[in-house]
């Protein structure tokens, strides 16, 4: 599982997220924005933070450290905010922490200009997993020492908020027209050949378990290691059909 921390001081809230993240300060000395499992999204938007995060990183492209964040609500009290306080309310516990990139600046498509084969594995790894939240108007991209970092991926996975319907979702094609890179992204089949093929059960298999059980239990599945199977069976049967859901006509 992730690294565990324990949150310290409640710094700030980022109020460009819809989940209404936070700046929090953890006992390692560490600065983190918060995810918090009392937010509208509830846990699985954490599941699909680690899952995404943790292929991407394995698959080379550049996120932020993650880590199972604890909090006692108690860090709130003196926060004037009564929505912040509400939500600490309600997430005592695991919750997400990403590691914060002082200095880091939203990614322009005009500003920072991205070269083919980066653009594309960008584009192919949103194409897999789904990501609706990468576009010109939200890119949730960071420039942070002149290298592109990829962050918020809780909007992904979205097939897994209604699992008896996830199989029609194995093939789903990709709708990239508004994808933040899609104009970069030129070499779309190079991409599918470096990335599909490191995908394994294997490697899946170590994703989901970064994943604390807490947060994969619920009503779908009976334990937490059904719904890490259930993850892995999805993912790997979804790689090996990138021709169904790959974007056509960016150079792929």
């Amino acid at each position: 599982m992730l690294r565990q921390v324990t949150a310290v001081r409640y710094v700030t809230p980022l109020r460009e997220g819809g989940s209404l993240p936070g700046v929090v300060e953890a006992d390692d000395l560490g600065t983190y924005v918060a995810k918090f499992r009392g937010a509208g999204q509830g846990p699985k938007a954490l599941v699909a933070e680690v899952i995404c995060g943790e292929l991407a990183r394995r698959l080379g492209l550049a996120v932020p450290a993650l880590v199972v964040l604890d909090i006692d609500p108690v860090i709130g009290r003196a926060e004037p905010d009564q929505e912040v306080q509400e939500l600490l309310r309600n997430s005592g516990g695991a919750n997400l922490g990403m590691d914060f990139l002082p200095g880091a600046l939203g990614y322009d498509p005009v500003a920072h200009p991205v070269d083919a084969a980066l653009a594309s594995r960008v584009l192919w790894f949103d194409a897999y997993v789904e990501n609706v939240d990468r576009s010109w108007r939200n890119p949730n991209l960071l420039v942070w020492h002149r290298e592109l970092w990829l962050i918020d991926h809780g909007a992904c996975l979205y097939f897994h908020h209604n699992w008896p319907r996830a199989e029609a979702a194995v093939r789903r094609a990709y709708r990239a027209e508004d994808h933040v890179l899609v104009s970069y992204a030129t070499a779309l089949a190079e991409a599918d050949a470096e990335l599909a093929p490191k995908v394994t059960r294997e490697l899946l298999g170590e994703v989901l378990a970064q994943v604390p059980e807490d947060w994969l239990a619920g009503p779908d599945f009976a334990t937490a290691d059904a719904a890490r199977a259930a993850y892995v069976e999805h993912l790997a049967r979804r790689v090996a059909h990138p021709a169904d859901w790959l974007p056509q006509g960016s150079g792929s």
